[in-house]
Order: structure tokens, then sequence, then C-alpha cells
């Protein structure tokens, strides 16, 4: 491991916990290992966190990874422990509860020798890792559970090993009785931690499983076109940018690209959690992994490799499951003191015993400190917040929310107002005509066909949406001459011979023409929210013609669904004043403000932070990117610029709001989880270490066996696993 010393001359390889978040250096490697728990502990190598002591897992998902090599050693130790452990836990609790079986038996040299011989093996080889990472954390002085675990097990194991070999040993402080060994005990919480240990490595696997589950639904193959129009299937890996692809009926899209050629349906289920199959037409985006249903189409690609969006999904998820939630910075803090504390408080406990306990009074101390080490190990602590994040972010990116940090996750709970971008996040961001109004002498569909053929030849995405409007209708255009482009105005040109010209009033009082007769109707239409537009044909006013960007089906809904949960809206646009008067008219939005430059976006959200409020921003476009980095947190559309989604800490793959309806359930829901996961972890150690200390034993004569505590400690470890699975089946 690689941490920078500059600012910390007084440490060694590896600092505190405090320390090791300070700046990595970066290895110029292709793999990396991290830590799950403290992500800026980074090596080239396998191995274990010389903090927490957890092994390192690889920094990016692969598909053709290989099996966990911790989790088979693991395991391998974990079954022969059980196999040695359970008879040897099974004879001497046999003798203890059996009236017929004398106690003697189990103090006697040969009963003590086969228990020595039984049990070495699970102590010193099942439990080897455990007693490695000890040594790490007291070499980088940072006392873990395995600091705990390894000064329980080893005095038990270290106290019956003098006993057998040298029984006079302790013969001074026995007060002339026979002092048990406790070799099942220790034999039996090595085999405890590892069943421990196992499932831990499990259930992190499980979420390194769905990743590649992920990037498993990608084809294997795809069917490229040659230049000389030849087909042939080629692997995956060797499809590039601007390849042309033919994907039939059946087949899995294999990367990201744009229709080229035919119509189809898309299951996009995959990645937005739609059932419905969604059109796709010439110019069409198409996500790799998606399902093309019904139609054949041929596609051009635009990302491969890494670049796709389900590669990214992975890598973002990926990324937000080992960064770190504010919420655990007090789990480590509260984890720094208490492991010292547990050893302190160990030490009193026997010292106690020692004093004031009843005879054997060395047996009695032994006992009892060993319990108070593990009963209060922190695993369970150092689980509570990570297993969440995993479950949580893993079952974000089932839904479509992509979550980019944890902090996102923890913030997005407490936000208190939204601010929303219209175009794209309001509204679908595609303009499309609306309304064709002729006036008398003139056909709607020959002017349609007039004014759409002139605009052919104009890039502005307003004549877009009239080209295709026209050719939704079933209108065939023709090709348009002297076509110009006045700035400001709008254009002009000449169709089947015929003069024609579209634009504002200002274009008209050009040609001399008087758009008076509409214009009542045109104020009509721009006070729904569209953008009108002046038709002239022959050098005669023709028609008003308007377009508008439609409002997502989904954005009632989930305004409403937002407002239920607190949220203050806040709509901010670009676009005039009477566009963003309609929509927020139409949607119930009071707070709204028109014709906003990127900067003064983040000036609003400024302001509203000074006022204390929690804000997050939605937007989808590169002038959004200011904002959504200013805001606690930022919601980029999936549907929209990549620096958007490099700015935000949350990302929708559909694009519309109710993924940000989404977000906020599953923060709250990991939130709620992690405060269950850490009420479980404290409120073990609260209860258990009085208790394994001895507390209750002056009243009800009762003393907790270091094993029943080694089952406690690994009981608190498997719920915290256990309530944190559970996020994987929340409802979004």
């Amino acid at each position: 491991m690689m941490v920078r010393h500059d600012e910390h001359p007084n440490h060694g390889d590896c600092c505190s916990h405090k320390n090791a978040q300070d700046a990595v250096i970066p290895f110029g490697v292709d793999a990396i290992y991290i830590c799950p728990m403290h992500p800026l502990v980074r090596q080239p190598k396998p191995g274990n966190c010389p903090i927490c002591g957890m092994t390192l897992e690889p920094e990016k998902v692969l598909l053709d990874a290989a099996p966990d090599p911790e989790l088979i050693d693991m395991t391998h130790r974990f079954w022969v422990s059980a196999l040695l452990a359970a008879p040897l836990a099974l004879f001497v609790m046999g003798v203890h509860l059996s009236p017929n079986l004398p106690h003697e038996w189990l103090n006697s040299s040969l009963s003590r020798m086969v228990q020595m011989v039984v049990a070495t093996p699970v102590v010193l080889w099942g439990g080897w890792p455990f007693y490695v990472r000890a040594v790490a954390s007291i070499t980088h002085r940072s006392l873990n559970m395995f600091t705990l675990i390894a000064l329980g097990i080893g005095v038990a194991y270290t106290y019956s090993l003098i006993i057998t070999l040298f029984p006079q040993a302790f013969a001074q402080f026995s007060g002339g009785m026979v002092l048990d060994v406790y070799f099942e005990a220790a034999a039996v919480i090595t085999t405890l931690v590892l069943l421990g240990q196992v499932l831990e490595l499990k259930a992190r696997n499980q979420s390194s499983n769905a990743m590649r589950a992920l990037l498993d639904l990608s084809p294997k193959m795809a069917r490229i076109i040659r230049a000389d129009g030849k087909e042939e299937d080629v692997p995956l890996s060797e499809v590039q940018k601007n390849d042309l692809l033919r994907v039939r009926p059946g087949e899995k899209v294999p990367v990201d690209g744009i229709v080229i050629e035919g119509h189809s349906s898309v299951d996009q289920s995959m990645l937005t959690g739609e059932s419905l199959p969604v059109e796709k037409s010439p110019g069409d985006k198409v996500t790799g992994a998606t399902l093309n249903s019904t139609g054949g189409f041929t596609m051009r690609a635009e990302r491969v490799g890494n670049e796709t969006m389900l590669a990214q999904i992975v890598e973002m998820v990926a990324k937000a499951q080992r960064t770190r939630a504010p919420i655990q910075r007090m789990a480590d803090k509260v984890s720094g003191y208490f492991v010292p504390a547990v050893v302190a408080a160990a030490l009193i406990t026997a010292l106690a015993w020692w004093i004031w306990g009843p005879e054997p009074k060395l047996a009695y101390a032994i006992v009892n400190a060993v319990a108070v080490l593990i009963i209060a190990c922190p695993c369970a602590l150092g689980l509570a917040t990570p297993m969440s994040i995993i479950a949580g972010t893993g079952r974000g990116a089932l839904a479509g929310v992509l979550i980019k940090n944890a902090e996102s996750l923890e913030i997005m709970e407490k936000v208190d107002t939204l601010i929303i971008d219209k175009t794209g996040t309001l509204t679908e961001g595609k303009p499309k005509l609306m309304e064709v109004v002729t006036i008398s002498g003139f056909e709607q569909n020959e002017a349609l066909w007039l004014v759409a053929s002139l605009e052919k030849s104009s890039e502005h995405p307003l004549a877009s949406a009239i080209v295709k409007g026209a050719q939704d209708r079933g209108i065939t255009l023709s090709t348009a001459q002297d076509f110009i482009s006045i700035i400001g105005k709008g254009v002009k040109g000449t169709t089947e011979g015929r003069p024609v010209a579209l634009g504002n009033a200002a274009l008209l009082s050009t040609l001399n023409i008087d758009p008076a007769p509409l214009s009542a109707i045109a104020e009509l239409l721009r006070a729904k929210g569209q953008t009108t537009m002046f038709a002239a044909i022959d050098g005669k006013l023709a028609a008003v013609i308007s377009v508008a960007d439609p409002i997502k089906a989904t954005t009632p809904e989930a305004l409403k669904a937002l407002r239920a949960e607190g949220l203050h809206i806040v709509m901010l646009t670009g676009d005039s004043k009477a566009t963003a008067q309609a929509v927020a008219s139409q949607l119930g939005i009071d707070d709204f403000e028109a014709e906003v430059l990127p900067e003064r976006k983040s000036e609003v959200i400024q302001k509203l932070q000074a006022q204390g409020r929690k804000v997050a921003m939605a937007g989808d476009g590169v002038n959004d990117a200011p904002a959504l980095a200013q805001a606690q947190v930022g919601i980029a559309m999936g549907t929209g610029a990549d620096v958007a989604m490099e700015s935000a800490g949350v990302t929708l793959v559909k694009g519309d709001l109710i993924g940000i309806v989404r977000a906020r359930r599953l923060s709250c829901a990991t939130m709620r989880n992690i405060r269950q996961n850490l009420f479980f972890a404290f409120i073990y150690n609260a209860l258990g270490i009085p208790v394994a200390a001895g507390i209750l034993y002056p009243y009800f004569g009762i003393l907790l066996s270091p094993v029943i505590a080694s089952a406690a400690m690994a009981f608190s470890s498997i719920s915290v696993i256990v309530n944190s699975l559970r996020l994987r089946n929340t409802v979004l």
C-alpha cells in the first residue's frame, strides 16, 4: 500500500484511520486492489487492509473474474475447523451436563492431551489469518476486530496449553483446585469467527456477482456489415466506433448506437425497469444489451467497450459501493476508541476477578477477560454502513437509479428543495409539431408540405420538428431551392417554384406581409407554451405553425409524489416567460424563473443554501453542469449530456422524474437500514460487555462463557448482513 507521508512524517507505511484518508499515490498498473470499508487503501496486489484487516477487492468488476480465493480459503478453514471443534465441544459439554460422567475426566492428563491435539490445528491453522491481521493492526497502530479476536483466542489457548504441558505452573494461584482448560472454547470461537467471515465474504460476493450478471447481459457476438455489403458475425470486442451492425428480431443490441435503417420495438426493461417496449426508428438511439423485439434494423456503433451505458452503469455502481457515507465517520470515530477501551475493560475485568473473585481466581479472571474481548468484537459495527451502501446502490441500479457516491445517497434523504430544469427534465426535450392553422385560401396539408420541404435545408431543432411532423402525417416532401436563413427572423426559399417563408413577425415585415389576421391565434398558442411561426406562401400570409416540447407523461405523477414527500419544487428554465408560465401552470408549479442563464441557476441554489435549505438540482444539459455541481445533490437525466452526468451525484437512466421519487425512497430506505444496523451493533456491545465481565454473577451466579460470547458476536454480524440484504427487495 502506498500512502502519502509528506504531511505525516512520523508515521510508518500505513497510518491510523484518520491518516489513511489522505491522498493516495496512483498506480500505473491495471489491477488495483482496495478495501471496501477504506477505499483510500490501495495496492497493486491482493492482500488485507492494514486498517480493518478485511480482504482487499479488485477495483474494477471483471466479467471473467476467478472465484474469490479468500472465500475458498476461509471456507476450507471453516469446514476443517468445524469437523474438529464440533466433537471436542460435544465431549466437553457432555461431561459438564451429564450426571453420570465424572468431571475429573476433563482434567485428566490424557483428556487434556487429546483436547490439545484436536484444538491445536483449529486454533493455529484455522485461525492463522486472524493472527496475521492482528499483528498488522498493531504494526500499523490501527487496532481492529482482529486484534480482539486474536487476543481472546490466543489467551484462552495459551493458558490451556501451559496448564496441560506444565501442570504446576499456576499451582500457587489455584488455591489447591484443579484448573480447567479451555481448548474447546478456543476452537469453537475460532470456528464461529470463521463462519462469520465466510458469510460476510459470500454477502460481498453476491454484490460483485450481481454486477457481473449485468455485464453478462451484453451479447458475445455482433453482426457487422462490411464495406462491400457482406455481413459477418464477429466477437463483440472487435466492434469499433462507426461500424454498421445488423440487429435481427430476438437479438440483443450489441453496443450503444443510432438506428440508420429499419423500424422495431426494443425491450429496455434491463436498463429502465419499464416493461413496455419502445419504438425505434431511424435517428433514434439504442443501448447495448437491450432486447430487439419485433423488427430488424441497421445501426451505427457510437459507444463500444467501456464507453457503453451498461459498462458505465457497472462502473458507477462499483465506485458508489466503495465510497463512504458521512454517517460512517461516526462509526469510524467510535471504532477508533472502541478497541483500546475494550482491551482496557478486559484487563480491568481480569484484575477485578483476580482480586475479588472466588477460587480459582486465575481461571475466572482469564475466562471472563476472554469473554469481554470476544463479545466486544466490533465487526458488526464495521459492517453496518458498507453492507447497506452495497445493497442499496445495487438495488438502485436495478431500478435505473445510479448512485455516484454514498454521500449523495445519504443527503438525498434530507433534501427539502428540488430545483428542476424544464427542457429534457419536465419535458421530453424533443420539440414536436403541434398546430398548423391556415388562413382562408390555403389547405393545411398543402401549407405544411411547402413549409416542411423548405425546412429540410435547415439544421434548427424547430425545423427538424416540422419536418418530422409532416413525415408523420404521411406527407412526401420536395426539395427547396434558393434557401436562405435569416438570423433572428427565419428562413425563406422556393419550393416547387413557389416562394415560401417561415419565421417571426419581423420576417414578414421585411416581406411587406401583415401577420395581424393570425396574431390572435398565435398569442393563444403561445399561452399554451408553444413556439409559433408565421408561414407566407406566394407572397401572402398562409398559416401559423406551432411547435412545443411536450411534458413527459410521468411528470405530473412524479411531482405529486415529490410534494407528498414534503419537497418544495422550483423550476428554472432558459425559455421565455410565456412558455415557462404555461408549463408551470399546467404542472401546478408556483415557484419558477424564466430566461435563466447557467450562472443564474448556481446563484439561485447558493441563495437557497444560505437559507439553510438542502437543495437537489435535476437537469440534463451542458448548461446545467455548474448548478448540478453546486447543489448538495445533483441529479442528471441519463438521456442528457455526459458532462451533466459527470457533475451529478445521482443519474436516472430513464431520464424522468419518477426516478427522483425512486432515488428519494432508496435514500430513506438505505439510511433507515444503516441506523438499524448501527443499533444492532451497539446494543450487542452495550449489553454484552457488562454481562461478559460478570456483572450478573454476584446477583444471579450467571457467567457468560467465551463460546456463548463468540456466538453472540457472530450473531450480531449475521444480523447486520441479513438486515442489509433486505434492501435488495425494497419497493421503489
